[in-house]
C-alpha cells in the first residue's frame, strides 16, 4: 500500500528517493503517527518533500491517492489502524438531521434508561438509537449524535452536548510564563492594585532622609524603608478542559497578566463549575484534590476572587445532584458557587467566550444572575469593570 503511495507520489513530479521513502516506513514502524490520516499527511510530507516548491505537487498526489481508500481490498483491511476505521464509522448528520432526534426528556429519565440498558444489553452495538453503542443515535456511547446523552469511550467532544462523560480525561496546565500578547490586559489588571509597604526596609527614602539630615545639623541620616508592594490579595478559579479549549491562548495570556501583576495570588483549577473540591496541578487532578470548604477556612474575606469560564455546561450541573459532567456530585453546582460568594462577596466572573453568545446557553445566564449581573468579557472594557466591581 506505501509503495503505491510512494510511486504516486513520484509520479507526480515529487523528487522524493528511496531513502526517503525508508524514514517514513521507519517512522510509521515505532509509532511516530497511530492512525489520523492527518498525521500521517504531515508525517509524510515532512519525510518525502524536502523542498517547498514541491508542496503543492505532494498534496495533490495525496489526494489523488486517497480519495480512492474505499476500495482497498479486503486482505489488505486488516492492515489499516483500527483508529482509521473508527473515525469512517462516525455519525455526521445534516442540521435537519440533527432536529429530527429528540432527547430521552430530562436528568432523571436520562439516568434511569442509561441502568436498564446496561442490565439489558449483552453484546457491541453500532449504529442505533436505542443501545449503548458507536455512530448512532441513541443518547448513550460514543461518536455519534444526541441532543443530551452520556458520553462512554470516546477520546474527546465532537458536538459538546454530553450531559456526562464516562472516561478519565486529561487537562493541561495553563502556562503562566507565557508573554503576553495584548498588554492592555495587564493595564487593565493594575486598576486593582492598592500598595503597601512590606517586608524588610531596603528602599531610600529621599524625601525622609533630606529632612532627617537637616534636622541633624548637616550630619546624613539615611531613612529606609521597605519596598511598595501590591497589597490586593486576589483567588483566581479557571475552568479547564472541555470547551475551554477554545480559548486556551486569551486564558493563557491573562493568567500571565495575573501572575505580574499580583504578588498575593493563588490559584486553582475547576472543570465547568466548582464543586467539593478543586485542584493545582491538572496532571495530578485525579490523585491530589483540594476540598472546596479547605479554600474557604485557609483564605480570608480580604482576598478578591476572580472565577474565569465560559460558563457553558448542561443546566444540570448547577441544579441537579449527580449532575457534573464528570463525577457524582452529592449538591449542585448552584450550592458551590453561592457559598464561595457569602465567604467572598467581592467577585467577578471573567467570561472568554463573546459576549454575544452568552444567551447561547441557558447555565450562562443562570450564573450571571447567581454573580448579580457581575459577569464580564475578556475584553479592555470587560476587564475594566471587573476591576471596578472588585475594588
Amino acid at each position: 500500500m506505501l509503495v503505491d503511495f510512494f510511486f504516486t507520489v513520484r509520479k507526480a513530479g515529487v523528487p522524493a528517493s528511496v531513502k526517503e521513502f525508508l524514514t517514513l516506513v521507519e517512522a510509521l514502524r515505532e509509532g511516530v503517527v497511530t492512525g489520523s490520516v492527518d498525521d500521517f499527511y504531515v508525517l509524510s510530507r515532512a519525510t518525502l518533500v524536502k523542498d517547498e516548491a514541491y508542496f503543492d505537487r505532494f498534496d495533490l498526489a495525496f489526494s489523488a491517492y486517497f480519495k480512492g481508500v474505499a476500495a482497498i481490498p479486503d486482505e489488505l483491511v486488516k492492515d489499516i489502524p483500527t483508529e482509521w476505521l473508527r473515525k469512517l464509522a462516525e455519525r455526521r448528520l445534516s442540521e435537519e438531521e440533527k432536529r429530527l432526534v429528540e432527547s430521552l426528556g430530562g436528568w432523571d429519565k436520562l439516568m434511569e434508561t442509561l441502568r436498564q440498558r446496561l442490565e439489558e444489553q449483552k453484546g457491541r452495538h453500532q449504529g442505533g438509537n436505542k443501545w449503548i453503542g458507536t455512530a448512532g443515535t441513541s443518547p448513550f456511547g460514543a461518536w455519534g449524535y444526541n441532543p443530551e446523552g452520556i458520553r462512554i469511550g470516546q477520546d474527546r467532544s465532537r458536538n459538546r452536548r454530553a450531559v456526562k462523560v464516562w472516561d478519565q480525561r486529561e487537562f493541561r496546565d495553563y502556562d503562566a510564563d507565557r508573554e503576553l500578547g495584548v498588554r492592555n490586559i495587564k493595564l487593565a489588571l493594575r486598576r486593582l492594585r492598592r500598595f503597601a509597604r512590606t517586608g524588610a526596609p531596603e528602599v531610600l527614602d529621599l524625601p525622609d532622609t533630606i529632612r532627617a539630615t537637616a534636622r541633624n545639623a548637616g550630619y546624613l541620616d539615611l531613612k529606609i524603608v521597605p519596598e511598595l508592594h501590591n497589597a490586593v490579595k486576589v483567588l483566581l478559579f479557571l475552568d479547564v478542559g472541555g470547551t475551554m479549549d477554545d480559548h486556551i491562548r486569551v486564558v493563557e495570556e491573562l493568567f500571565s497578566a495575573a501572575r505580574t501583576e499580583f504578588k498575593n495570588l493563588e490559584h486553582f483549577y475547576f472543570h465547568n463549575c466548582v464543586y467539593e473540591s478543586v485542584w493545582k496541578d491538572n496532571q495530578r487532578r485525579n490523585r491530589e484534590r483540594i476540598p472546596t470548604v479547605d479554600v474557604m477556612r485557609r483564605f480570608g474575606h480580604d482576598y478578591k476572587v476572580i472565577f474565569v469560564g465560559d460558563a457553558a455546561m448542561s443546566p444540570y450541573e448547577l441544579e441537579q445532584p449527580g449532575g457534573s459532567v464528570e463525577h457524582w456530585n452529592d449538591e449542585p453546582g448552584r450550592v458551590w458557587l453561592e457559598r464561595l460568594l457569602r465567604t467572598w462577596p467581592r467577585a467577578a466572573w471573567l467570561n472568554p467566550a463573546p459576549e454575544e453568545h452568552w444567551g447561547w446557553t441557558v447555565s450562562t445566564e443562570n450564573i450571571r444572575r447567581i454573580f448579580e449581573g457581575r459577569m464580564f468579557p475578556v475584553t479592555l472594557r470587560g476587564l475594566e469593570g471587573a476591576m471596578r466591581a472588585l475594588s
